[in-house]
């Protein structure tokens, strides 16, 4: 079973719902624990993580940014907090405001990036005989 947990630091200067609506529009079952200085939540789903990707048409660059932060049986990777809170998907580097982390804990990452990003490439033909 898949399991998400999410955190993202809420600045002085930002509105603790709004940074709630941005993890709601990436992970829309999330439940919060901790609602101050930072917001933390879990979440079973990928579901709308993955039709945002698909809708963006950013399938090959999600998979890139999954894979590099795939390892121990997690994935691991960061959003920007206005692309979430517009219901957008960018794959963060590091923000003024902070990001928010993303940890997905599954048996097999590797079959969970292909559901959430599956490769737009074709697989090679089957050799004629």
């Amino acid at each position: 079973m898949v399991r998400i947990r999410v955190r993202a630091p809420c600045r002085p200067t930002e509105s603790l719902s709004k940074v709630k609506i941005a993890v709601l529009n990436m992970f829309p079952d999330a439940v919060f624990s901790r609602e101050d200085e930072v917001v933390e939540a879990e979440s079973r789903s990928t579901e709308r993580l993955r039709e945002a990707i698909r809708a963006q048409k950013i399938r090959d660059s999600a998979r890139g940014a999954l894979f590099a932060g795939m390892g121990g049986g997690r994935l691991r990777f960061s959003l920007n907090k206005q692309a979430a809170f517009a219901g957008r998907v960018s794959f963060a580097a590091g923000s003024p405001l902070g990001d928010i982390e993303v940890e997905i804990e599954d048996g097999d990452p590797e079959a969970l990036i292909d559901t959430i990003a599956e490769s737009t490439t074709r697989p090679p033909p089957e050799p004629l005989e």
